[in-house]
C-alpha cells in the first residue's frame, strides 16, 4: 500500500534532512550541495517528506521505520 502514495521528493526544495538513528536520537543535516547524494541512498528506507511546508525531510533506515 505504501507504494501507491508514494512519491519522489524534489530534493531542490529540500533544506534539511533529519536522519533518525535505529536507536533513537536523530543527526540533522543542512542540504547545500548534497541532494544528489542523497537521492540514491534515500531508496533503503521511509521518509516523512514536509519540504513543501518547511523545508525538511526525516528520513528513517530500514529496520528503523
Amino acid at each position: 500500500m505504501n507504494q501507491i502514495f508514494n512519491r519522489p521528493i524534489d530534493f531542490s526544495k529540500v533544506e534539511t534532512l533529519v536522519y533518525h538513528l535505529p536507536d533513537g536520537p536523530a543527526v540533522t543535516m543542512k542540504m547545500n550541495g548534497f541532494e544528489e547524494m542523497f537521492a540514491m541512498e534515500l531508496e533503503l528506507g521511509e521518509f516523512c517528506d514536509t519540504s513543501d511546508i518547511d523545508g525538511v525531510v526525516h528520513f528513517f533506515p530500514r529496520g528503523n521505520a
